[in-house]
Order: structure tokens, then C-alpha cells, then sequence
């Protein structure tokens, strides 16, 4: 039998080795919790190096996209544009085939024949090239030798894409402004007499921060001194809607420089704002008249404010609705106001009906001040499509230098009816003789 007596070797615990191994064990726990804490501050680290790389790329990425949006938005508008340009170019060869098939040429147009063949050439490979310049340097080189092969231009005077058009005179020289095409963002063409028309270099090579590239509308100047001021319509980036805004210049061609941090006016309510234009009343302070869209069940409607002395601003107030759609051959839409004083009296000229299609016309109202009110005219339209336009719109209202009224216009060519076929720019007098209003064709 074995001695298990307290005083053996073998019964006995010794002291000493359990507090070894408690303290061994409690250092293992210790260590263990101090790479524990280690690594998970390692990890954080990490995380937080993660986070902040996922930021960058989060913002690169954002600031690409937005990138990628406009250059989006730029290409749908050049290739708008050029469709447009093309459209306009097949108008015109399909004029040359139809006088080559009458036999209307005769031996003395063969040379202009042949100058506006070698332009429509030259536009086609401009296009080719994806050369805005090119393109219209030729079309314009030969737009008057084009439109001389055909006797009816009722008025036709460029016959190349000019949407929304507007003339300002200064001394001597006539400008036109119009909305965004191959060019830019606002076109200009030139004319010492009114029948030839030269292109000039775009009017606002630069859109303020707010607004989107693609949709530069309705553009008219007034000269405020020695101050030229541009009022257009452009598309506010945040709101996705019209809003008009201005931009001035030191001379009537441009270039005009837009420093606004925000649009001029933009009635979001009511669908956006746009179609701006200014006029100065018998009192001698500027307005401001343009066209709101219309939405959630109100219809578009045309609007006056007055501006500053300079052009510039708002005067604080509300604007004042002038006009609503309320004849049948308007079709519920009214738009492009241009108020005209003459003689003591206001004539607000506008367009009414869908603009793509060849019951667009221009009607008037008369209006008791520069804020209305005002009733449209019951022997509207005064002007509506006939046989060598159709569908004409945007009208403007400017003065020559023999105090002669025209109406600068843009119409359908004949058959030319819809996109992406151009508007061209049209100038008939206009008679107040009778009362009411006159085109003269």
C-alpha cells in the first residue's frame, strides 16, 4: 500500500509553482489583450484610411459624372445643330433639283448656280470636318446668291437656321441675334442694308456657373448708354427649368460677359421663365416682358416688370400678368412677347400655337401701359403661314434708319415644316396705317 501521508512528495501542492503559473497565465492574458488592442487600432486605422480613399474616389467620381453631363449635353446640342445645318442643306439642294427640273434656270444664273452648289459643297465637307467655322463661312458666302435663284423669298433674307431672332440697330448697322445652333450659344449675323447678312463670332462664348450648356433661347439686346445689355433664356442646372438671365458688353456684337450668380427671373411654379424681352416705355424707364411655361394646370402666360435705369436688375414688386391664352387659333399657348411703343401707344406682338408645325403665327394685343392691361386683337393672327413660309413665329419689331417698322420673324420653308429643318429669318414691313396692325409681305 502506497504512503499517502500529508508530509509526502506526492500529496503535497506546492505554493510557489501555482503562483508561477497564475502570473504566466495572467501575462498571457495581458499580452494577448495588448495585440488584441494593437490590431484593432491597426484595423481602425485602416478603416479610416478606407473611409477617406472611398471619399476621394466618391468625389472624383461625382465631379467625372458631372463632367461627363454636360459633355453629354454639349454633344446632343452640336449634334441638334448639325442635323439642323444638314436639314437646311438638303432644303437647299432640293430647291436647286426642283428649279433645275422647270427649266427656271437660264443661261444667265448658271454662274450663281454653280457659286451656290460650290457652297453647299463646301458647308458639307465643313460638317465632315466637324467645323462650325467652315460651315458657315461657306453657307454664308453664298446664302445670297442661293436665295437669288428663287424670285418668292417673301422676305427671306438668311435662309439658314435662326430660331427666336431679334434686330438691333446702332447708327447705321443692323445686328440679329438668335438662339444657340452650330456656332455657339448665341448666334450674330451683321447687315449694313438688310438684305446681306454676315456671321459674327459668338455672342456668349461663356455661360454663368449655374446654368446648363445646350439651351440658350430668345436672345435681345438694349443699349443702355454706352452699354449694350443681353437678356437670354438658359437652362438653370438645378432646377432643370428655363430661367432668363442677362449679360452686357461694351459693344452690340459681343463678346457679352454673364458675372450673375443666379437667374434674372425664373418662376419655377409656373414651369420656368423664358422668351425675354426689353422695351422702353413713354416714361422713359425700361420693362422687361417674357413668357412664363406653365404648369400643374396653369397655362404659359406673358409677363412685365421694370428694370433698373442700367437694365441690369428687378425693380422690387411682383411682375404683372399681361396676357393669357384665350383665342381658338392660339391652341392654348402663347409665346415670344415683344412689346412695341409707337406713337404714345403699346402693341405687344407674340406667338401662339405649337411652333414645329405650320399653325404657328404671330398675333398682337393692345395694351393701356408697359404693365398692361392688355387685349388681344380680334383680327388675330396678322401673320400666318402663305406660299413662300410657313408657320412663322418669334416676331421683333425694330425701326430703320428712315424710321420705317419691320418685323424680323423666323418661318418654315415651304415642305421644310418640322425637325430638324431650320427657321430661317424672314424681315417684312410692318403697316399701323389701318389701326390694326399690317404685314406687308
Amino acid at each position: 500500500m502506497s504512503d499517502r501521508t500529508p508530509g509526502s512528495a506526492h500529496g503535497r501542492v506546492h505554493l510557489p509553482i501555482v503562483l508561477t503559473a497564475v502570473v504566466v497565465l495572467i501575462a498571457a492574458g495581458l499580452a494577448y489583450d495588448a495585440a488584441t488592442v494593437l490590431a484593432l487600432h491597426r484595423a481602425q486605422a485602416t478603416l479610416r484610411s478606407t473611409d477617406r480613399q472611398v471619399a476621394f474616389e466618391r468625389a472624383a467620381l461625382s465631379s467625372a459624372t458631372t463632367r461627363q453631363a454636360s459633355a453629354t449635353a454639349r454633344l446632343r446640342s452640336l449634334q441638334h445643330d448639325e442635323s439642323r445645318t444638314v436639314g437646311e442643306l438638303g432644303s437647299t439642294d432640293r430647291t436647286i433639283d426642283a428649279l433645275d427640273q422647270t427649266g427656271s434656270i437660264d443661261s444667265a444664273d448658271i454662274d450663281s448656280l454653280d457659286t451656290c452648289l460650290s457652297g453647299v459643297s463646301d458647308a458639307s465637307a465643313g460638317i465632315d470636318a466637324a467645323s462650325a467655322a467652315e460651315v458657315l463661312t461657306a453657307i454664308t458666302a453664298v446664302s445670297t446668291t442661293c436665295l437669288s435663284l428663287d424670285g418668292t423669298t417673301g422676305g427671306l433674307v438668311y435662309p439658314f437656321n435662326f430660331p427666336d431672332p431679334s434686330v438691333l440697330r446702332v447708327g447705321t448697322e443692323y445686328f440679329a441675334f438668335s438662339t444657340n445652333a452650330v456656332v455657339g450659344n448665341i448666334q450674330v449675323i451683321a447687315s449694313s442694308n438688310l438684305t446681306l447678312w454676315t456671321p459674327v463670332d459668338d455672342a456668349l462664348p461663356q455661360l454663368p456657373s449655374w446654368a446648363d450648356a445646350g439651351n440658350t433661347w430668345h436672345p435681345v439686346v438694349l443699349q443702355r448708354g454706352s452699354t449694350f445689355v443681353l437678356y437670354y433664356a438658359v437652362e438653370d442646372a438645378v432646377s432643370g427649368q428655363e430661367c432668363i438671365s442677362h449679360a452686357v458688353s461694351s459693344q452690340p456684337q459681343g463678346p457679352y460677359i454673364d458675372s450673375s450668380s443666379a437667374p434674372l427671373v425664373c418662376q419655377v411654379q409656373d414651369g420656368g421663365s423664358l422668351d425675354p424681352s426689353p422695351f422702353i416705355g413713354v416714361d422713359g424707364q425700361p420693362y422687361l416682358v417674357w413668357k412664363s411655361q406653365g404648369a400643374d394646370g396653369r397655362s404659359p402666360a406673358l409677363w412685365s416688370e421694370q428694370l433698373n435705369a442700367a437694365g441690369t436688375a428687378l425693380v422690387a414688386g411682383p411682375p404683372t400678368e399681361l396676357l393669357a391664352p384665350g383665342q381658338r387659333w392660339e391652341a392654348g399657348i402663347i409665346e415670344g412677347p415683344d412689346m412695341v411703343v409707337t406713337g404714345g401707344h403699346y402693341l405687344l406682338f407674340f406667338g401662339g400655337n405649337n411652333w414645329e408645325t405650320a399653325d404657328y403665327a404671330v398675333g398682337v394685343a393692345n395694351c393701356q401701359g408697359p404693365l398692361g392691361p392688355c387685349s388681344a386683337s380680334a383680327s388675330n393672327p396678322v401673320l400666318a403661314s402663305d406660299q413662300s413660309m410657313q408657320g412663322p413665329g418669334g416676331p421683333s419689331v425694330f425701326a430703320d434708319t428712315q424710321g420705317h417698322l419691320w418685323l424680323a420673324f423666323h418661318a418654315w420653308l415651304p415642305g421644310e415644316v418640322g425637325y430638324p429643318n431650320g427657321r430661317a429669318l424672314f424681315l417684312r414691313r410692318v403697316d399701323l396705317s389701318g389701326g390694326v396692325p399690317s404685314v406687308v409681305p
